[in-house]
C-alpha cells in the first residue's frame, strides 16, 4: 500500500471502475461500497459510492488537480493519452511546462480532473 492516496466520491461505482482500469490503474480491493486501485504500486486511489447519489449532485473535484506522476511506466503519456481518448475522457494535452514535465489533463466520468505528469 502507498503512503499516499486519494478519495474520490463517484455516482457510478462499476462505471468508474471501468474508466480507471481502462486508463492503466490496477484494482487492489473492492469491497462496496468502495474500490481501491493502484496506479504502478505508487498511489492509490479510493473509489467511493456513496449510500446517497443525491449526496454527489453537482460537479466534483472543482479547482483540484489529482498528480500522477508516470516516471516507471514503459510508454508513458503517448500510451495513456490514447487510452483516455478511447474511453471519450475530455483530455486537455500533452503541455511541455517551464519545470522540464510534459502533462496532460483527463476528467473522469464524475468530473474529476487527473494531471498526469512525466520528465520532459
Amino acid at each position: 500500500m502507498s503512503s499516499a492516496f486519494v478519495k474520490l466520491l463517484v455516482s457510478d461505482l462499476a462505471r468508474s471502475q471501468a474508466f480507471y482500469e481502462a486508463l492503466g490503474f490496477e484494482r487492489t480491493q473492492a469491497e462496496p461500497p468502495f474500490v481501491r486501485l493502484q496506479w504502478a504500486g505508487t498511489v492509490d486511489i479510493y473509489l467511493v459510492s456513496p449510500p446517497s447519489a443525491r449526496q454527489l449532485e453537482g460537479r466534483r473535484g472543482l479547482g483540484v488537480l489529482v498528480g500522477i506522476r508516470l516516471e516507471s511506466t514503459p510508454n508513458g503519456l503517448d500510451e495513456l493519452l490514447l487510452r483516455a481518448q478511447a474511453q471519450g475522457a475530455e483530455v486537455e494535452g500533452p503541455t511541455v511546462q517551464p519545470w522540464y514535465t510534459r502533462e496532460v489533463i483527463v476528467t473522469d466520468p464524475d468530473g474529476y480532473r487527473l494531471n498526469f505528469i512525466e520528465p520532459a
